[in-house]
């Protein structure tokens, strides 16, 4: 493996060249005045065959308690006021109703200058 060190107005230049010299295995390492800045390397090969699955089986246990219902207090940290959720019957994954199905107008942004 080789590497190129070259500067930053070479790299503009020239990215062409040092795409296709990263493709063969070099190392290109850019430079500010002399100094390294950054490195060009060729990206690690992605992954063809499907992973295997559970390879993790038997590592994982769930305790029971973790299907038991939450404490009150810990539910009503999911809300502003915990006493109306429960009062209403609100699920953790719920809001008041209307609260997700409606649809707000977009925001206008401020024109650039």
């Amino acid at each position: 493996m080789t590497m190129k060190m070259v500067n930053i107005h070479e790299v503009k230049a020239r990215l062409s060249e040092f795409l296709n010299a990263v493709e063969q295995g070099e190392h290109v390492v850019i430079c500010r005045r002399n100094q390294p800045v950054a490195e060009l390397r060729k990206v690690a090969g992605t992954r063809t065959t499907p992973r295997a699955l559970g390879m993790a089986k038997g590592r994982l246990s769930v305790p029971d308690s973790f299907f038991e219902p939450l404490p009150d207090d810990v539910l009503g940290s999911f809300y502003h006021a915990s006493a109306v959720a429960a009062e209403r019957g609100w699920h953790v994954a719920e809001g008041p109703p209307g609260e997700l199905g409606e649809a707000k107008a977009p925001r206008r942004r401020k024109p650039r200058r």
